[in-house]
């Protein structure tokens, strides 16, 4: 029994000593919990020589014979009464670090947008309770007012950019394509048809519907009227014949694409989401995923006023009678995403890299247009592009929206929708000390000051580039079935709580966050180098449960390469190129150096335009080479 770890020192008296003795034979920690038992894998004892800091049959040890392993407690290393306060004190510092972000919705907040942050494990904003200040993320469908642009805190964001109305209103982005066009040659911007904005362009619009009358063999055009102000597919009117032209607010009148690439005949187009993180330097992100929009009757041009087979809305095509019905080649519904379309393209042997780069040449020439927006801190704009493909797989600008929808009207929107708002936050790159809610750190003096109104070329102070830990770190260490990481976990959080609490340290301790501080102020290494320095980061944990939770709430390691641009939380910086992919958002502009370079203090146009025919060049040079 010796070998068993049994005390000898006072031995059992009597019956009523029993339970004493086997308290003896197996001693519960001062906290009441049951210790972790270490088990010892089958193949044998030499897995663990040293489970719990000694090897052999000793106390303390395992025992194996025969394949099997005897369990032994984990013993503690400090008194009962030091293991308790250090575990009170762990859990204090945990508390206080893991405090959860807040989101602030407006009233007309898609519903996905809370469900997504609560699965987060955010926390959403009370006004009753809370400080108006108390808050990372205000999501709302409309424009802020510019005083809440102009009192942005450091650790909040806002879901709109000043201004961005410019090319989400038909009209505006009309008249700014137009300027373009007349700026930079009609080669790159002839993916809009031609437009008139009415009343204004009446006698412009007479003039050509005259002039393709009166042309000899020329089939007379078809012409789209859409209202200026709305969406949805309202208001939208179809005609060949000028006499059918009627309107009653400012419209734009735009040649109607009569050739439409159709799928079992039926029209379609695509809706690519766009995210601008910065207008200055410019920032730009398309998601890989996307939707493709049918409608819901077969194309006909002889029936110029039957809706569901000219328009792909889905807040009209859902309330047609084949909507729920199967379509041949459509299947139920009228929604595919961009996965299962460019599948259905690589079937006919159509080059979807091809035709995805001129959609994104179109993003970027759009964008370009409206340029330069006031710059602002702290805020970014997800837009909705409405693109069509006709016959020739060439794409068309139909609109840009300013507030895409993000209701859920089937599975498929779900899927995308759900997915596009985790990456979003993801991109938005929110660090430890935005979620104090404050400009420093718990333990010193808070001091809450506003961030200036800036203006292009104007510069503010480097942020501090902390990166958020975990929010539920806690319940993934008390799943670890190994010390070595539960120990391991726990001393990271109190490093991470002493840094919190005594932040005027003349020579900080050594920590995560200061290891890729360090990290990402040297020198650029070599692939090879990064490979290495990646393998080297966080070398004792080994729980793949803390693995995924914290790869799902913290940056890759590759994001510590770059520095914080005038943006803190945006992965970019002025002088480097921004981060190449946050889950499923592709960085397309800047695509190179000069282009980078060109989009610095206030956007040269000229030099971007430059850099962009360079690019049409070559693409279209390896279009050639294929055929």
């Amino acid at each position: 029994m010796k070998g068993r770890g049994v005390r000898h020192d006072v031995p059992p008296q009597g019956a009523r000593h029993g339970a004493e003795a086997a308290a003896r034979l197996s001693p519960l920690p001062s906290n009441g919990r049951r210790p972790f038992l270490l088990r010892a894998p089958a193949a044998g004892p030499a897995a663990h020589p040293s489970a719990c800091g000694s090897g052999g049959n000793g106390p303390g040890g395992a025992e194996a014979g025969g394949g099997l392993v005897r369990q032994f407690p984990v013993c503690c290393s400090l008194s009962a009464r030091a293991s308790k306060m250090e575990k009170m004190a762990d859990d204090d510092d945990a508390r206080e670090t893991l405090k959860p972000l807040v989101f602030r919705l407006h009233e007309n907040a898609p519903a996905i947008v809370r469900e997504v942050l609560l699965e987060r494990g955010w926390t959403e904003f009370d006004q009753k309770e809370q400080d108006d200040t108390d808050w990372n993320l205000y999501w709302r469908n409309s424009p802020f007012p510019m005083t809440d642009h102009h009192s942005i805190k450091p650790w909040q964001r806002l879901n709109h950019y000043p201004e961005a109305v410019r090319i989400t209103r038909k009209d505006y982005l009309a008249r700014h394509l137009k300027r373009m066009k007349g700026a930079y040659g009609s080669t790159l911007y002839e993916f809009s048809p031609v437009a008139f904005i009415m009343p204004n362009d009446y006698i412009k619009f007479i003039a050509e519907y005259s002039k393709e009358r009166q042309s000899v063999g020329r089939r007379p055009s078809y012409w789209i009227c859409k209202p200026v102000h709305l969406s949805r597919g309202r208001g939208i009117l179809i005609f060949q014949d000028i006499k059918d032209l009627v309107y009653h607010c400012t419209v734009i009148v735009q040649k109607y694409i009569s050739n439409p690439l159709l799928i079992s005949g039926y029209k379609l187009d695509l809706r690519l989401y766009v995210c601008v993180t910065s207008f200055c330097p410019l920032t730009i992100y398309t998601y890989e995923e996307g939707l493709v929009r049918f409608a819901t009757e077969k194309f006909d041009l002889s029936s110029l006023d039957n809706v569901y087979a000219h328009l792909t809305n889905t807040s009209i095509n859902k309330y047609g009678a084949s909507y729920k019905t199967y379509k041949e080649g459509i299947g139920c519904g009228c929604k595919w995403t961009f996965s299962k379309f460019r599948s259905y393209l690589r079937i006919f042997g159509v080059d979807d890299m091809l035709l995805w780069q001129k959609m994104n040449n179109i993003v970027i020439l759009t964008l370009l247009a409206v340029t330069p927006l006031p710059e602002a801190s702290n805020c970014f704009e997800l837009f909705g592009f409405d693109i069509l493909i006709d016959d020739k797989f060439k794409p068309w600008l139909l609109e840009v929206n300013y507030n895409p929808a993000l209701c859920l009207d089937c599975s498929i929107d779900d899927t995308v929708k759900r997915k596009l708002l985790h990456d979003i936050v993801e991109l938005l790159n929110y660090k430890q000390n935005d979620t104090h809610r404050q400009n420093e750190m718990p333990g010193s003096k808070a001091v809450r000051r506003q961030v200036p109104w800036r203006r292009t070329g104007q510069s503010i102070p480097e942020g501090a580039p902390d990166l958020l830990s975990c929010q539920k770190v806690s319940a993934c260490i008390s799943a670890s079935p190994t010390q070595p990481a539960l120990q391991f976990a726990r001393g990271s959080i109190r490093k991470v709580s002493t840094l919190t609490k005594k932040t005027a340290r003349a020579h900080p301790r050594e920590t995560l966050t200061s290891q890729l501080r360090e990290k990402r102020n040297m020198p650029k290494a070599s692939s090879q180098g990064k490979t290495e320095a990646k393998n080297k980061q966080l070398p004792a944990v080994r729980s793949p449960l803390i693995s995924a939770q914290l790869s799902r709430w913290s940056p890759s390691p590759e994001a510590c390469n770059y520095k914080l641009s005038t943006r803190p939380y945006f992965l970019s910086d002025k002088d480097q190129m921004p981060i190449r992919q946050v889950g499923g958002f592709v960085l397309i502009f800047p695509f190179n150096e000069a282009a980078l370079q060109a989009s610095k203090d206030g956007i040269d146009v000229k030099s971007i335009i430059k850099e962009i025919n360079k690019l049409v060049s070559k693409q279209n040079s390896t279009r050639q080479r294929k055929a």
